[in-house]
């Protein structure tokens, strides 16, 4: 069976969203999605508020991060809770292997703090967000040709700050996911594409919505 999963959304506990963990878990279902990953910025505190990982309304919800280096950004999954910011990525990423974790490129190809390429070769980079919400066409056609030329995995993300970005860019997996051990195999195992949700993406410039008459923004 397959399942449509947001893996890149972030809360109010990130400093640049204003996204509440209660609209996402009330309206994510009406969105098509299955499931949400909550990727808050070198934070998993977002754990302390779930009561349980599939809600009433049968939403999966799994607790991941964003994790910043000077390298690149990633999206990490697993045992994370402890894990200090500020590490630098080959170190960062050694430890996630050692878990038995995974570490997802976050929109590698954006002009600010693009992911290195060398990383792939250490073999300590999963998978590739080729499909971000907030990126431009351009950055996300980069990223794919990134991760075909690594032969990586590729999925897709919101990387929603507002209710208005949830679900837009989500992955699709193409075998169950009931829990982080399921995501961690499926995405190590390559077991998902992105998916684009119905209804067109945002206007972008450097990672942010705009509006059509609206050309420059700061980014958080």
């Amino acid at each position: 069976m397959d399942m449509l999963l947001d893996l890149h959304v972030h809360t109010a506990i990130s400093p640049c969203s204003d996204l509440a963990l209660d609209d996402i878990l009330a309206h994510a279902r009406s969105r098509g999605l299955d499931g949400v990953c909550i990727t808050d910025h070198d934070s998993m505190d977002a754990r302390h508020l779930l009561r349980r990982s599939v809600q009433d309304n049968g939403l999966l919800v799994i607790v991941g991060l964003e994790y910043a280096t000077s390298q690149g950004d990633f999206l990490l999954f697993g045992p994370f809770e402890d894990l200090e910011p500020g590490l630098d990525a080959p170190s960062m990423l050694a430890r996630v292997e050692r878990a038995g974790g995974v570490a997802v490129a976050a929109h590698p190809c954006r002009l600010r703090r693009p992911v290195h390429i060398d990383l792939v070769a250490q073999g300590l980079v999963h998978a590739v967000e080729t499909l971000n919400g907030r990126n431009t066409v351009e950055e996300n056609r980069q990223a794919q040709d990134w991760a075909k030329r690594a032969h990586l995995p590729s999925v897709g993300g919101s990387d929603a700050h507002t209710l208005a970005e949830l679900g837009r860019s989500p992955t699709r997996f193409f075998q169950p996911v009931s829990c982080l051990a399921d995501l961690v195999a499926a995405l190590r195992q390559g077991a998902c594409a992105p998916a684009r949700a119905l209804g067109p993406l945002p206007l972008v410039k450097d990672g942010l919505p705009v509006s059509a008459n609206q050309r420059t923004v700061a980014r958080p």
